[in-house]
């Protein structure tokens, strides 16, 4: 139990984007083989995009695996760079249903509630992901969809006993595979993604000094 646990998540298709390339890169980052991996546990779980499915298995898996980080990736269909969130506001679009059809019938997720922010630590990832020399930028607008939503429930469970103590969201563009129109390639999609998961590995390392391995305390 004392590994290090990083929780990476994932959403599936929804309406008007039947291919989610954060599938894929789920799967991917949970079993690259890197000898900094070597000692972490890493947990993929692919969401459903429903807000019930977020309320509902969100707090199971950190019940469940006790993550020491969770690094959440969502689908920005129409932005052609990868955004690391900064934060996410306190907005739920009424216009559009989740992937269930349920009816959003008020346009916020808490009453009285300003936005919320994710911490400094985004600024390390941003700089991680960018020395893959992929384009890669900070962002203070999550949307109003099931993203910022789960960036919404992130940083609460981090801020709560027994919660991670580092969260992040990361919003990915469709890639060449994904579309006809010249875009990120999977490759280049999977370097940044590789390189912010390494960052929250050695963030968790220096927020749990018991986790060190030999080598680095030699």
């Amino acid at each position: 139990m004392n590994a290090p646990r990083i929780l990476i998540t994932g959403f599936g298709p929804f309406p008007g984007a039947p291919v989610n390339p954060t599938m894929p890169l789920v799967t991917t980052l949970a079993t690259l083989r890197r000898p900094a991996f070597v000692d972490i546990i890493r947990i993929p779980h692919i969401f459903d995009v429903t807000y019930a499915t977020v309320d509902r298995e969100l707090p199971e898996l950190i019940a469940r695996h006790r993550p020491h980080a969770l690094l959440s990736f969502g689908l920005a269909a129409r932005t052609p760079y990868i955004r690391i969130e900064t934060r996410a506001r306190n907005a739920r679009s009424m216009l559009w249903p989740d992937a269930d059809g349920t009816p959003v019938r008020r346009g916020f997720i808490e009453p009285g509630t300003d936005a919320q922010m994710f911490g400094p630590h985004t600024s390390r990832l941003l700089q991680a992901a960018r020395l893959t020399g992929v384009d890669v930028r900070a962002s203070r607008d999550a949307g109003r969809y099931l993203c910022n939503y789960l960036c919404w429930r992130a940083i609460e469970a981090s801020r709560a006993p027994g919660g991670p103590k580092l969260a992040a969201f990361v919003h990915v563009p469709l890639t060449a595979a994904d579309t006809a129109s010249r875009r990120m390639s999977v490759d280049e999609l999977t370097d940044a993604g590789e390189a912010i998961l390494l960052e929250m590995v050695r963030l968790t390392r220096a927020a749990r000094p018991d986790t060190r391995t030999t080598d680095e305390t030699a």
